[in-house]
């Protein structure tokens, strides 16, 4: 590495591999026993962050986008599952070294090698020269879990109902009237009697007849469709800050 890394400079740093993918972003910055020189930091992966993976800094560097390390995204996600709890065992270490192929240091006097310490920004001591306290305080704090599920919010229901209307409709009709009709008669077309005489015609004429017939006139379903919109969710959580007094009573916050 060109420089020293400082811890304070690493948390909530992005974590990239070395094909450019986004790991997560820093949760822990992990010294080295031996040199106090950061060595391991977990990364926030999973939804919301809440899974952390031990990565190797061994070979990393520092740019704006963030922590570029040398290992890649399959190795970082089958890593194995070491609670951040402040301090790598010397067993948790060797375990991690052997998992990304890198070779394990050997600084204790027994032949096996140190763990790893907490620094500045995760669940252990910070990284500062002098004499290290091994009480911490852990801070937790509360986070929206947001998602969505499926409920019922009505019923819709089709019916069909028989209404009675008034319809007129045109017809055309004929009918037969009597018309009298005259030719005058010449000689020799007959004789002529007087006397009394009675003709009958029937008269026809044309009537509407109403019929009615049921016929389909149109095929009617339900059936449902789904569209996406969007809704604003709030809810409060509590989180937990650290509050230091010291013996003159001044309070710092952080």
């Amino acid at each position: 590495m060109a420089r020293t890394m400082q811890p304070q400079e690493l948390i909530d740093s992005a974590v990239v591999d070395p094909d450019g993918n986004k790991l997560g972003k820093v949760g822990n910055v992990y010294l080295a026993d031996a040199t106090h020189q950061p060595e391991w930091i977990t990364v926030k992966t999973g939804l919301f962050g809440t899974k952390e993976s031990f990565v190797p800094l061994s070979g990393a560097h520092t740019d704006r986008d963030g922590v570029h390390v040398q290992v890649d995204k399959d190795s970082v996600s089958d890593a194995p599952r070491i609670d951040a709890d402040g301090h790598l065992s010397p067993e948790e270490s060797e375990q991690l070294y052997h998992h990304y192929g890198l070779p394990v240091p050997r600084t204790s006097p027994d032949g096996r090698m140190d763990g790893g310490k907490a620094a500045a920004g995760g669940r252990g001591k910070p990284a500062m020269g002098g004499k290290r306290d091994e009480r911490a305080m852990t801070r937790s704090e509360e986070r929206l879990t947001v998602g969505t599920e499926q409920v019922e919010t009505g019923r819709v229901r089709l019916r069909k109902y028989v209404v009675t209307e008034e319809q007129q409709v045109t017809v055309p009709v004929r009918h037969e009237e009597v018309r009298v009709e005259r030719e005058p008669v010449t000689r020799g077309d007959g004789t002529a009697e007087i006397g009394e005489a009675e003709q009958d015609v029937v008269l026809h004429a044309e009537k509407p007849l109403v019929r009615k017939e049921t016929v389909p006139v149109e095929r009617v379903r339900l059936r449902t469709e789904t569209v996406s919109d969007e809704q604003t969710v709030s809810g409060k959580v509590r989180k937990e800050q650290f509050e230091i007094t010291d013996d003159d009573r001044k309070h710092r916050r952080s």
